[in-house]
């Protein structure tokens, strides 16, 4: 099978490979360890406490109570299984294209993209900053998660660089039909706004569209699943899909058929590339999901739920402050509520501390006598919740 992609690939013929795997510094090794720089990177994002979460958070559809509607962890492994698929076709390197799904949706707040819309909010309003799950996610491996080392010391997730930028570079809610890497290694703290800058590997960029081939099925199929679709609406998306692609309006058919035509249209003069005919059959399922799944009543006042917790929990979080005298500020507020001035108390000290710990020396330290600093604290621990550790927070705060 002819396999485009060999040579531009991240392995380590790539003139560019020693950019690709560098880190922030040198990871400990265990004698023997066979696994490659990417894989180790697999494995430091599969143990990872942020990953763990993302089984408890919502994707679309927020539904605790079903095993069968798609999580956020569920939508992080189709995007691994397609990526990989794509890569090994083209002759990528699927070590990383794996690494990269796995982590590209760290970042994601509690109740979906509304939740990520509700903290976008808030930053503007509180700091006159933005906020985007992409962005979240490179913060969270590069100073939040912290995972043992040989010496049981906690250090930060230290990924290579190729990874890190493909979690910062991945947002897929773009309609990009062909994808080519950009040319240059770039510090990625100039990212200010999602999908400024083409990932730095053509794997970043199967990641990209992959993404966009995992949801678009997936969320027609939970859709049908929980009801929302009436008999007409179906019958125009299965005339659609039939029309543009020749198949029938399932998951699997559409996952098929995208994948099919990516690696089919792909190569180094195209790029990442779909053809016209998928290209303008995504457009179209994703008018489709807009209008007729993620903009119907049902999914609206479960935002209007959600967007009440979120700010709720800040509101309270954000009173706490006071200046020098904050930490003590949240340990006497503790009779006042059930355990969240505790909770959050905990939580800075070990991400947020006025003093550098010698055993996790790594660790970011932020000046909380500075409100912004304050503020940002709040905003990147609601992020890290879980939907229901954030509806339990918002209980602990309402009840007497």
């Amino acid at each position: 099978m002819k396999q485009p992609f060999t040579e531009l690939g991240a392995f380590e013929q790539n003139p560019r490979y020693a950019d690709l795997i560098a880190r922030e510094r040198e990871l400990y090794r265990r004698e023997g360890d066979t696994r490659s720089e990417f894989l180790r990177d697999y494995t430091r994002i599969l143990h990872s406490t942020s990953f763990r979460r993302l089984k408890h958070k919502t994707q679309v559809f927020f539904s605790p109570q079903s095993d069968h509607i798609c999580t956020r962890i569920e939508h992080t492994l189709h995007v691994e299984s397609i990526g990989d698929t794509i890569a090994r076709i083209l002759g990528l390197n699927s070590e990383l294209t794996r690494a990269i799904a796995l982590g590209h949706d760290l970042g994601h707040a509690p109740f979906g993209h509304k939740g990520e819309r509700v903290l976008d909010a808030i930053a503007r309003e509180q700091l006159g900053e933005s906020f985007w799950h992409e962005k979240n996610g490179l913060f969270f491996v590069d100073r939040i998660d912290l995972l043992e080392d040989e010496e049981r010391n906690r250090r930060n997730l230290n990924l290579t660089y190729a990874v890190r930028d493909g979690i910062v570079s991945h947002c897929g809610e773009r309609d990009q039909n062909h994808l080519h890497p950009r040319a240059e290694r770039i510090d990625l703290a100039e990212y200010d706004r999602p999908n400024r800058f083409s990932p730095f590997t053509y794997e970043g960029c199967v990641i990209k569209m992959a993404d966009r081939i995992a949801y678009v099925g997936r969320d027609l199929e939970d859709a049908r699943a929980l009801g929302l679709l009436p008999e007409n609406v179906q019958k125009e998306l299965a005339a659609a899909c039939a029309t543009l692609s020749g198949k029938k309006a399932n998951n699997s058919n559409l996952v098929n058929f995208f994948i099919s035509d990516l690696t089919a249209h792909s190569d180094p003069d195209a790029g990442i590339a779909f053809s016209g005919e998928a290209a303008q059959l995504l457009k179209y399922l994703r008018e489709f999901n807009t209008e007729h799944i993620y903009s119907v009543q049902r999914v609206v006042r479960a935002d209007r739920y959600f967007e009440l917790i979120i700010r709720e929990i800040f509101d309270t979080l954000q009173s706490f402050y006071a200046g020098a005298d904050t930490g003590k500020n949240l340990l006497s507020m503790q009779d006042a509520f059930e355990s969240l001035p505790r909770r959050f108390y905990n939580w800075l000290c070990v991400y947020w501390t006025f003093e550098r710990d010698e055993k996790n020396r790594n660790l970011p330290v932020y000046d909380l006598t500075r409100r912004e600093d304050y503020l940002r604290a709040v905003l990147h621990y609601i992020s890290g919740m879980t939907d229901k550790y954030a509806i339990d927070t918002y209980h602990d705060i309402i009840s007497f």
